[in-house]
């Protein structure tokens, strides 16, 4: 029984990714190059995917939690998600395509809780099981970068229309997921029910509050890399760059198989301490690539592989942890708190600055064929990565169980 419903999770974690992977890396590449959008305005389409982040907790809270089953309400997101996605080609200056994708961000991005919180309800021994399932999602993420670089798509509108069409068979899959009922037919929600704010009194716990003002601040430093990462290997006119940023993903597979393993020996503060220590690693890396060779594509390779570690040392783990620390009571409430602070307001504030710093270091002449100082660009979320490292080190405390 628990076999098949594990199989039936991995394909649908497959297949909400590959969607994802279709066009979040690749979008960068055709703002700038093909609708010739500036930093500015590819930092804010990027932030789009906050916006929905943010609306997302109301149509789960007042719609899935009251009046739909988890299922049928994912088969729906899917479907019509892909249905914006099929129109979002036909819109090419920023006024119109700005809207366009935060509608179709608000469609998709509720299904990320929905799907975790299904899993998390059906499957029988979470800590174990979940890592395994997710991992499908690393190989969703690869197949949507491959499928898109195999019609060479980086540059073009055929990326929403790949993505578009995996969305509705997204949705219809979703039918075959195990029925989840509301929970609160016929209960009056409170606003902060919706908002997950009934988690806030897990605040008063020292190292929970440590726990989410560091994954605000970490926000901030990621989300360079998402919003310029495509744009530098593009100016670096690297071939088969879809290809080559999906190695992040097999990095993502191994470290999903590793995960149980160091948070049993090491528990959650050393892991998530790795895991951060990554994405300094990862952002000093990408700043001393800034040149020929083979040591700079060694630097980004580096920079890639280390993506594993960065992901699921950190927000796996960090879900799990909250997971822990909420119980059975909280735990929808505090996985849709970190959701809104991952993906919400962290994932606006990140990709907005991120897109600022890239028009600020827009050179007036091309050096060496590149058009931006990526060097200052990638130094600044290094350092900002490390200052939180330190405040994790000192201020956060593993919870005793796991500690014991």
């Amino acid at each position: 029984m628990q076999h098949a419903l594990k199989l039936k999770l991995s394909a649908f974690m497959f297949l909400q990714y590959f969607i994802w992977g279709c066009w979040y890396v690749s979008m960068g590449t055709y703002l700038a190059n093909t609708l010739k959008f500036d930093g500015g305005q590819i930092g804010l389409a990027y932030g789009a995917f906050a916006i929905g982040a943010m609306i997302s907790p109301f149509l789960v809270g007042l719609i899935a939690d009251r009046f739909f089953a988890s299922e049928k309400l994912l088969a729906v997101l899917g479907i019509a998600g892909g249905a914006v996605l099929f129109a979002l080609p036909q819109f090419t200056t920023f006024a119109s395509f700005y809207p366009m994708l935060i509608l179709y961000c608000a469609l998709y991005v509720p299904t990320l809780a929905l799907g975790n919180s299904l899993s998390l309800t059906h499957l029988a021994n979470a800590k174990v099981d979940f890592p395994r399932v997710k991992m499908l999602s690393a190989v969703g993420w690869i197949g949507g970068l491959v499928a898109v670089n195999f019609v060479d798509g980086a540059a073009s509108s055929i990326q929403f229309y790949l993505a578009g069409g995996a969305s509705v068979l997204f949705g219809l899959y979703s039918l075959v997921l195990p029925h989840t009922p509301p929970t609160k037919t016929g209960a009056d929600v409170k606003l902060s029910e919706i908002l997950g704010l009934d988690a806030l009194g897990l605040m008063r716990k020292p190292s929970f509050a440590i726990f989410i003002v560091c994954l605000f601040l970490i926000c901030i430093p990621l989300y360079f890399y998402f919003v310029n990462l495509g744009q530098y290997l593009t100016e670096l006119k690297w071939e088969n760059m879809l290809v080559k940023t999906s190695y992040a993903q097999i990095s993502d597979i191994v470290f999903f198989f590793l995960l149980p393993f160091f948070l049993k020996r090491f528990g959650y503060k050393k892991t998530i301490f790795l895991g951060i220590a990554c994405w300094v690693a990862r952002y000093f890396a990408l700043s001393g690539s800034v040149g020929a060779g083979e040591w700079a594509t060694a630097l980004i390779f580096t920079a890639i592989l280390l993506h594993g570690a960065c992901y699921d040392f950190l927000f796996i783990a960090g879900q799990l942890y909250v997971d822990d620390e909420a119980g059975e009571r909280t735990r929808g409430a505090a996985q849709g708190f970190i959701a809104f602070i991952l993906w919400g307001v962290g994932n606006f504030v990140g990709s907005f600055l991120a897109g600022k710093v890239q028009q600020r270091h827009t050179l007036e002449t091309p050096v060496d064929g590149l058009t931006h100082d990526w060097e200052a660009i990638w130094q600044l979320p290094a350092w900002g990565a490390l200052g939180v490292l330190v405040i994790f080190l000192i201020f956060f405390r593993d919870p005793r169980k796991v500690a014991a």
